[in-house]
C-alpha cells in the first residue's frame, strides 16, 4: 500500500458517517416541504443524511457537502454501516444521556439511522453531482448561490476541538454562499452543555448586520438539543 493510500485509509477511518433522515431534518429545523419548495438548498456538513436524497425526490433542490465524499459511495456505506453498530453499542451504556420519545428504544433508532445511510448511499451513487467534497472552512460555491443553509450535529457540538476562530470563519463562509439564511442545530456540545461562546458569536453576527434567533423545535434526541440558531442576513 502506497503513503496516499495509507493517508486515505487512516482518514476515512477518522470519519464518523452517520446520519439522519429527511423526516428528522424537517423536526430539527422546524420545517416543512412547503416552506423549502421554489428554494435552493445546501445541506453542509451532510454526512450520511437522507436529506438530499429524499428531498430532490420530494421535488426540493438540495445539495450536500461535506469532507467524507473524497471517498467513494461504497467505502463510505460499509464505514457507515460499521459506525452504526458501533454507536449502537455505546447507546447500550448512554441511553440515560437521551430521550426515546422520538425513536422508542435502540432498536427503532438503528432502524432510522440505516435507513438514511441506505438512502444517502444509494443516491450518491446514482447522483453523484449533488454530493461536493468540501474542507470547511471552505466552501467551493459562489457568493449567495444558495438560499438557504442548513448546519446539523457540526459547528458548537464539537468545541472541544473546534475553537471559537474556526466557528467564526465557518460561519462567515456559510452566509457567504447563502442568500436568505442558515440554520444550526444543535445549540450544544456533546456533554448537552449550551456552546459557551454562544453569546459572543451572536453578538458577533448582529453586528455584522444578520439577525439572530434560537428557536425552540420539536425534536430532541440528545438531553438539552432541542434548539437551533437562525440566522437571516441582513
Amino acid at each position: 500500500m502506497s503513503r496516499v493510500e495509507q493517508s486515505t485509509k487512516l482518514d476515512l477511518e477518522r470519519i464518523v458517517f452517520i446520519g439522519r433522515t429527511f423526516r428528522e431534518y424537517l423536526d430539527m429545523f422546524s420545517l416543512s416541504v412547503k416552506e423549502l419548495q421554489g428554494k435552493k438548498i445546501l445541506d453542509c456538513p451532510a454526512g450520511a443524511c437522507s436529506f438530499t436524497a429524499i428531498g430532490n425526490k420530494s421535488g426540493l433542490d438540495v445539495t450536500a457537502c461535506d469532507i467524507a465524499y473524497y471517498h467513494s459511495s461504497e467505502d463510505l456505506k460499509n464505514k457507515g454501516l460499521r459506525d452504526i453498530e458501533h454507536a449502537m453499542e455505546h447507546m447500550q451504556k448512554a441511553q440515560n444521556n437521551y430521550k426515546w420519545d422520538y425513536f422508542n428504544d435502540i432498536e427503532g433508532l438503528r432502524k432510522h439511522r440505516l435507513s438514511a445511510l441506505q438512502d444517502c448511499a444509494n443516491d450518491m451513487r446514482e447522483f453523484s453531482e449533488r454530493y461536493i467534497p468540501v474542507t470547511l472552512p471552505f466552501l467551493p460555491f459562489k457568493n449567495a448561490e444558495f438560499d438557504i443553509l442548513l448546519s446539523a450535529h457540526f459547528l458548537f457540538m464539537y468545541a472541544d476541538r473546534l475553537d471559537y476562530q474556526f466557528h467564526i470563519e465557518t460561519l462567515n463562509e456559510l452566509l457567504r454562499v447563502t442568500k436568505e439564511e442558515v440554520r444550526i442545530f444543535p445549540l450544544v456540545d456533546l456533554e448537552g452543555k449550551r456552546y459557551e461562546h454562544l453569546d459572543k458569536l451572536i453578538n458577533y453576527l448582529a453586528d455584522s448586520g444578520c439577525t439572530v434567533e434560537e428557536v425552540k423545535v420539536p425534536y430532541e434526541f440528545q438531553i438539552n438539543a432541542n434548539s437551533m440558531l437562525k440566522i437571516k442576513k441582513g
